[in-house]
């Protein structure tokens, strides 16, 4: 699966994504927002761990070892448009809605608002065709659960 990913985001026309691949490719996308502001602290790798466990009913190993395998999934990726072209095609609007909420749970793991990671995420919402509304919406719903 980690190799076909590989593939995949490197393929300028990739093929479907299994389930398995698209949340590869989310947790993927969750680690470079997390690396986006030069800072990926332990309080960004539970969360990202955490929001992998809660969407795909992972134990804390599972979800653990999922995102070590997007950390080198990242690493390698060109950009992160590969990411959200995997996710856009495969993945129905609402789910894409919850792409953006993950992407903001993570992004607020510090309390901080940083704004490379808000550019990210206004990045991944565009090229996800997420709206500001619903992008806005989520954001809403992470704060509202942090409270």
């Amino acid at each position: 699966m980690f190799g076909r990913l590989l593939n995949i985001l490197n393929d300028p026309a990739p093929d479907p994504l299994a389930g398995d691949d698209r949340e590869l490719a989310l947790a993927a996308l969750l680690v470079r927002l997390a690396r986006s502001d030069q800072d990926y602290d332990e309080e960004e790798k539970i969360r990202i761990d955490r929001v992998l466990a809660q969407r795909n009913g992972l134990s804390p190993f599972e979800a653990t070892e999922m995102r070590r395998r997007a950390e080198e999934i990242e690493s390698g990726a060109p950009d992160t448009v590969r990411f959200t072209r995997a996710l856009k095609d495969k993945v129905a609007y609402e789910d894409r809605t919850g792409v953006i909420e993950a992407l903001w749970d993570v992004a607020l793991a510090d309390g901080v608002r940083d704004a490379h990671e808000d550019a990210l995420i206004r990045l991944a919402a565009k090229l996800l065709g997420v709206n500001d509304v619903d992008s806005a919406r989520a954001r809403q719903r992470v704060e509202a659960r942090r409270d």
